[in-house]
């Protein structure tokens, strides 16, 4: 192996992609937090004395934020108060595991955790989800559910910020995604390092500069995996292209209000939860998989409570 870049005198054990430069593990793991440390404060994610919850799934993106968030706040004194906030999606043989390793990462980190589940919040667990959907289309209800119950864990633990593991990859597929669909409005929020939901809590990504081969260390995907093989610096190219990219001002933008059943943030009269929790209970668990125009249409025609408070056509 080659001398480490930083001529520390020891042997390089990785070639890193972003810089090019060969580094040995402990010049790798300074380098590393260092390039955190400076995300951190260059965009001022946390004022000081706040508290954050770090959004905690088990994997290795939030375990390594979890890691880098304690040990930068010691080092650099942020004097931050920080939480995990954990997600049951109540997926068995799935989500034990993980909650396993995120209790361990509780004991490790010594930071109070706090598990929320979808059983508690919305009355079913995913298995049983699946159950009655089939696995075709059972992504719509996770994702959907677990964005809001992760902002809904939020609320509940009073912190000021949600810390999320996307990284450097995460964003750049997600740009060739919201480009592919042609979706301004996630394309101007998906590159945002800072992003507010409505409910007063900004959602912060710490690692959005980090690629994901550095994290482990030791149809979008797949072709930005390719693009890489050409240019390993084209995931940082996509990440400011989409963040060059202007919206004319004539575009119709969705504007955030709040859902007429639960209260929560939407851009919608009824937020995505509740349509899919209504088809859910009401024996319909496709009514909320596909265009809204489509659901409200079939609310219309399939339910004769148009003039009560709880109707989800809102044809008042």
């Amino acid at each position: 192996m080659p001398p480490c870049s930083a001529k520390c005198g020891k042997n390089a054990i990785l070639k890193r992609p972003k810089t090019g430069d060969t580094l040995c593990k402990e010049c790798f793991f300074e380098a590393f937090e260092n390039e955190i440390h400076f995300t951190i404060t260059r965009a001022k994610l946390f004022k000081p004395g706040s508290k954050v919850a770090i959004a905690a799934s088990g994997g290795k993106d939030s375990t390594v934020l979890a890691y880098v968030m304690k040990l930068l706040n010691e080092k650099y004194d942020y004097k931050l108060d920080l939480v995990l906030l954990s997600i049951d999606e109540g997926i068995t043989g799935y989500r034990d595991d993980s909650l396993d390793t995120v209790k361990q990462n509780r004991d490790d980190y010594k930071m109070p955790l706090k598990i929320l589940s979808y059983k508690d919040l919305y009355g079913w667990t995913m298995d049983e989800i699946v159950a009655e959907i089939g696995r075709k289309n059972n992504c719509t209800f996770c994702g959907v559910f677990r964005r809001q119950a992760l902002d809904r864990g939020a609320t509940l633990l009073n912190v000021d910020y949600l810390a999320t593991g996307h990284n450097a990859d995460d964003i750049a597929e997600t740009v060739l995604m919201n480009i592919l669909r042609g979706d301004l409005a996630r394309l101007s929020r998906c590159t945002s390092i800072i992003t507010d939901s409505g409910d007063g809590i900004p959602r912060v990504k710490p690692l959005k500069y980090t690629y994901e081969k550095e994290i482990v260390m030791g149809h979008a995907r797949v072709l930005l995996k390719d693009l890489e093989k050409i240019d390993p610096a084209v995931i940082m190219n996509i990440i400011q292209s989409g963040e060059s990219l202007k919206i004319n001002e004539n575009a119709n933008m969705p504007t955030l209000k709040k859902c007429t059943r639960c209260g929560y943030v939407s851009s919608q009269d009824v937020c995505k939860a509740c349509v899919l929790l209504e088809g859910l209970n009401k024996g319909l668990p496709k009514l909320g998989i596909g265009k809204s125009s489509k659901v409200k249409r079939h609310i219309q025609e399939n339910s004769p409570c148009c003039k009560t408070q709880s109707c989800l056509c809102n044809n008042k």
